[in-house]
């Protein structure tokens, strides 16, 4: 049997497929958003909309990836094409935007990578923030884009494509799912132990007061609750194509509601967990600074690249922690990494009939090349910046809106949860249906906020012409892009009936 005519690739189990959600889910923004949006939203008053947030739109949004997925079983592109033909362009809309987002994950996961190593020496000295921005990345005064080529960034950055093709090349089993099955036990041995040695730093208890107490005043906030459902849209690798495509690699007697709650409430675990411990260890920077935990609390890079740095400057075992801390980012970033490269190598093999190494190496290659000249340089930063806010903004959020938006209009609901029914351990229904309508909503006026603030003020104060390359113009690039990729020709369409697919269909 040649390449071209392999059967689809699938997962060996329920589980492996369960630790390759998982380690998509879990990525980069539950260690480094998660604890300062819970923070800055009520601490533990968040808790409440964060957990309303999950169990209304975060697992049935889910839910419904998975029945696309596993009921059309294709990528993004050929599973919309099965629902109609005319829907492809929003497969490929989902494959443009993770384009964009792997050329610069890549760059942080090396980031990362080199942090693991300087924490055995603290190559940063005693000015962490000085560092990172002006030894290590090496910014440029302006914004642009240069060929200043930063060799500590670009060969990290490089090393990571290259493991990143090295798994994609195995396949769906041996690659995604093994490298998933062994990362993800690591992970979380490495933060649980990270979070130990956290809690017994000096001032411990007073990041975790700052974390947890809870204001009950912002549940009256409206913008709070919106936080827990973005974050909760953000951190489940929902609206991102992922989903779509690794549950088309389900075998046809699976338990997707079932496999739903376990990887929501995984991730959703995961994400406290490293809450416990961010805030624990910036209680230990506060109380060594004598400063207030507001003072020192930031998300992101920030937290990442210069807080946590200050920290193992400072504390007990600060090289355990400093190992443990990069280390556990690189193993969630890499898996997410993974996932994000999955779903475009899995569009061209199904719209191209390309074997897995041939499109993996098709889609690798140019990626790698272009994700490492733009971000192995000393303008790199404000690209990611920008591409990250715009494409969060029109690639996932207007997706998701879509996706719903279109699965109505069709009258594909009904089917997606008729098959969700037919194999899982529970049934949707009622409650389903208001659900997903209620997210909707809920996308729509994300959208419609993002789109005034990013129209009101120019973000992060870049210059005009900066945000409309990067920001609007990529945005645009997107949608056009799914439109031309949806106009070239398939090179073989198989005849499938999505009713024949489904496992009643099978038992009768």
């Amino acid at each position: 049997m040649s390449e071209q005519q392999e059967q689809r690739a699938t997962f060996s189990s329920r589980k492996a497929f369960i630790f390759a959600a998982i380690g998509s889910a879990v990525g980069l923004g539950n260690i480094w958003r998660f604890p300062y949006v819970a923070y800055d939203n009520g601490g533990g008053a968040f808790v409440i909309p964060y957990l309303v947030a999950l169990l209304t739109a975060g697992i049935p949004l889910l839910l419904l990836e998975y029945a696309i997925g596993h009921r059309y079983r294709g990528s993004p592109p050929l599973a919309f094409r099965r629902v109609r033909k005319w829907l492809e362009p929003l497969g490929w809309w989902n494959v443009m935007t993770n384009v964009v987002i792997c050329i610069y994950y890549a760059v942080i996961l090396g980031w990362a990578a080199s942090y693991t190593w300087f924490s055995f020496t603290a190559a940063w000295g005693a000015d962490p923030q000085a560092f990172f921005y002006n030894d290590y990345l090496r910014m440029a005064k302006d914004p642009g884009v240069s060929l200043d080529m930063v060799w500590p960034v670009f060969l990290p950055l490089l090393g990571v494509w290259l493991f990143t093709i090295a798994i994609i090349v195995l396949g769906v089993q041996k690659g995604v799912a093994r490298s998933s099955a062994v990362f993800m036990p690591l992970l979380v041995i490495m933060f649980l132990i990270m979070v130990g040695v956290a809690l017994t730093l000096p001032g411990a208890a007073k990041g975790l007061d700052a974390l947890f107490t809870p204001d009950w005043s912002k549940l009256g906030d409206s913008g709070v609750w919106i936080a827990a459902y973005g974050q909760i849209f953000f951190s489940l690798s929902i609206c991102f194509g992922i989903m779509v495509t690794y549950s088309s690699y389900l075998k046809k007697k699976s338990d997707l509601a079932g496999t739903g709650l376990v990887v929501g409430f995984a991730n959703s675990s995961f994400e406290v967990l490293a809450g416990i411990g961010v805030f624990a260890a910036l209680g230990f920077m506060a109380q060594a600074a004598g400063k207030e935990v507001s003072e020192v609390a930031a998300s992101g890079l920030g937290l990442a690249f210069v807080a946590f740095p200050t920290i193992i400057n400072q504390a007990p075992f600060g090289t355990l922690l400093g190992l443990l801390f990069f280390a556990s980012l690189v193993f969630a970033g890499i898996t997410s990494m993974i996932s994000i490269v999955e779903v475009i190598v899995a569009a061209v093999q199904d719209k191209w009939r390309l074997g897995r190494v041939s499109a993996t190496l098709a889609v690798g290659i140019p990626m790698m090349i272009v994700s490492s000249l733009l971000f192995g340089t000393t303008t790199g930063l404000p690209v990611l910046d920008v591409l990250d806010k715009f494409v969060n903004a029109y690639g996932i959020v207007a997706s998701g809106f879509l996706y719903v938006l279109l699965m109505a209009a069709t009258k594909t609901l009904p089917k997606l949860a008729a098959h969700i029914n037919g194999i899982s351990s529970f049934k949707v229904g009622k409650i389903w249906y208001a659900c997903v309508a209620a997210t909707f909503g809920i996308l729509g006026y994300m959208l419609v906020s993002d789109s005034i603030s990013l129209l009101d003020k120019n973000y992060g104060g870049y210059p005009d012409w900066f945000l409309n390359i990067f920001g609007w113009g990529m945005s645009l690039a997107l949608v056009a892009g799914g439109l031309l990729l949806s106009a070239l020709p398939w090179k073989k369409e198989e005849p499938f009936d999505a009713d024949a697919e489904d496992v009643k269909g099978d038992e009768k």
